[in-house]
């Protein structure tokens, strides 16, 4: 089973939750939904290297999955799923510095 760690107020998360409709192949776990959940997001971004790069540019790093071999990577294609194209509307990037959802 594939987690896929999002946010509901995250525009990329809510977009590739609609392809994972009722697919029991993955396991959303909503990091504003308990604590808890964040928690564990939270210990996955502060040491796993996937997340560099969003860090960097002051991204959360959400839609996240956790592949059944324990790989991490933020990018929706290498779970068969179709990112956000960039001409949907009201897409910006979830950041932590407020300019993005």
């Amino acid at each position: 089973m594939i987690k896929m760690y999002v946010m509901q107020t995250c525009p990329y998360c809510t977009y590739v939750e609609r392809q994972i409709k009722d697919n029991p192949e993955f396991q959303i776990i909503d990091i504003g939904a308990h604590v808890r959940n964040l928690h564990e997001f939270l210990e996955l971004r502060d040491h796993t290297a996937a997340f560099d790069e969003a860090k960097k540019i002051g991204d959360i790093g959400i839609p996240c999955y956790v592949l059944e071999d324990g790989t991490v990577t933020l990018s929706s294609k290498d779970v068969g799923l179709e990112p956000m194209p960039d001409d949907e509307p009201a897409a910006p990037a979830c950041s932590l510095d407020g300019k993005g959802c």
